[in-house]
């Protein structure tokens, strides 16, 4: 009952956090990357791109947003969604994989991204694992 109980908060607290990211950058879009920072950090050149690219960037924070809304349904509705959770904690690892691309163009994984690198490829395949768990212990 009590690995339960944490899995739902532990499944609480990951979507309300996705679902907040999602916020950030479905309202707040890529000129001010939402509401992580107010300072410029680039300029726009092509309005009419930036506008269509800016269009897409919110659009994946709806995405995100839904995301986080299953994980956190997830915690209610453990029985119906264990499956979709565990294909969701394997698709962000996945997709972690992604910012390794970033390297070939010159970037770089620092303090400020290492952080969510580690939750995609280390919490949430944990996560995953958890979830198969509660699931052989609830037959």
């Amino acid at each position: 009952m009590k690995r339960t109980v944490n899995l739902n908060i532990a499944l609480i607290m990951v979507g309300l956090a996705i679902m907040y990211l999602g916020l950030n950058i479905g309202l707040g879009g890529m000129q001010t990357l939402g509401w992580q920072t107010s300072e410029k950090f680039f300029t726009v050149t092509n309005e009419t791109v930036f506008q269509v690219q800016d269009s897409h960037i919110r659009f994946i924070g709806g995405i995100w947003f839904s995301v986080g809304a299953i994980f956190f349904l997830g915690a209610i509705r453990l029985d119906k969604l264990r499956t979709t959770l565990i294909v969701l904690c394997a698709a962000i690892a996945f997709s972690g994989l992604f910012r390794l691309s970033s390297l070939v163009g010159g970037g770089i994984l620092s303090g400020a991204t290492i952080p969510s690198f580690a939750l995609e490829l280390i919490a949430f395949p944990m996560l995953a694992l958890w979830l198969v768990q509660s699931g052989k212990q609830a037959m």
